[in-house]
């Protein structure tokens, strides 16, 4: 018998076609909320400015100053506009970093969140929270960071490109690998896990072949539902704090460090995680888990490797000693020589070894 704990996060999920504009306002209203802030960034300005009109006098303002990695100035700067603005909750609409603001602003504030994801990356079902400082990212887990209501709109997505769509599908995908190998991962978690993964390995060739196609974008952020709420529910590992490492000491982008890292990730820690292994390689039809993943991520744009990303090569050894020096769980022991190798074989790109 498996024992386990399990702690349900409480949240509301609505997925459907046009829910941007026709269900926030409702979600808002379920809140008893009367002045929200709206959040994005620069490039989903324009969708942040149709909720906001959605929302119409229940909406206190529109700041779209959101960048990756959540810098803590843009954070002081958002938390200062929504107690100007007298904001009673907070609306973020876009990818990994808007909702990270919004995040951002729930800490400091106490103030209710509704998620508004315009990519796959899954954050949105997380009680995650994330801060670049002094060239550090500093992660931790606070319940008031977890949104209160998370609208999915499929529509959202259509004009997210393919390369883009593929590393943030990919992404999410590592949420749900970790939780697999997670110590405090348990059978339902595991199932969500499991069949995330599933979900995002058939959706992401269908979009690739027909961008337009509203439900293989839909079956995505299903995927990227079941991946992130699996992550909520469990710890991060190896994968997670390379990730960490070089987007905030190095700046690379959030996602395609992610799609680039998970493979040899994946390849290390194999032999320490034969269940985790197993319900993978159902998932994605396959008995070399790693090469898939590396695989589910080829086309166009997608990068295969560190260095496309910029990092430099003398790098590669500080951030892997980085990542060795800070604890966290990991099914196998992680090294300094580990997590660099692991780092050596993402850098150069080439096929994951499955006896890593």
């Amino acid at each position: 018998m498996k024992e386990f704990t399990y702690e349900a996060q409480p949240m509301r999920v609505v997925l459907r076609p046009g829910a941007a504009e026709t269900a926030v306002p409702g979600e808002v209203e379920r809140l008893g909320l009367r002045r929200v802030l709206v959040v994005s960034g620069p490039r989903g300005a324009r969708t942040a400015r149709a909720v906001a009109d959605a929302l119409g006098g229940d909406c206190a303002g529109l700041h779209t100053e959101a960048r990756m990695h959540v810098p803590a100035e843009v954070a002081d700067r958002a938390v200062a506009v929504a107690r100007a603005a007298g904001a009673d909750g907070c609306v973020a609409v876009g990818g990994g970093s808007a909702i990270g603001l919004g995040k951002a602003i729930a800490l400091r504030t106490g103030l209710p969140l509704v998620a508004v994801p315009s990519t796959y990356s899954g954050s949105e079902m997380t009680p995650v929270w994330g801060l670049t400082e002094h060239g550090a990212k500093r992660t931790g887990r606070d319940p008031s960071v977890l949104p209160r209501s998370v609208v999915y709109d499929p529509e959202l997505t259509l004009s997210l490109p393919v390369d883009l769509s593929v590393t943030s599908g990919v992404n999410a995908l590592a949420h749900a690998a970790e939780a697999l190998y997670a110590p405090d991962a348990s059978p339902l978690v595991s199932l969500m896990a499991e069949e995330g993964v599933r979900a995002m390995a058939d959706a992401l060739p269908a979009l690739t072949a027909a961008p337009r196609d509203l439900d293989a974008r839909g079956r995505a952020l299903y995927g990227a539902w079941l991946c992130g709420a699996a992550l909520g529910a469990t710890t991060m590992g190896l994968h997670h704090k390379l990730c960490h490492v070089l987007g905030g000491t190095y700046g690379l982008p959030h996602a395609e460090t992610h799609t680039v890292v998970l493979p040899y990730a994946l390849a290390y820690n194999a032999p320490a995680a034969p269940e985790a292994m197993a319900a993978l390689g159902r998932a994605l039809g396959t008995d070399d888990v790693p090469s898939a993943v590396r695989d589910l991520a080829d086309g166009p744009g997608v990068p295969r490797s560190l260095a496309e990303l910029g990092l430099a090569e003398a790098d590669v050894a500080a951030a892997a000693q980085v990542a060795a020096e800070q604890a966290y769980p990991n099914p196998r022991e992680v090294t300094a020589q580990g997590a660099l190798d692991v780092l050596r074989a993402a850098y150069t790109g080439d096929r994951p070894r499955r006896d890593s």
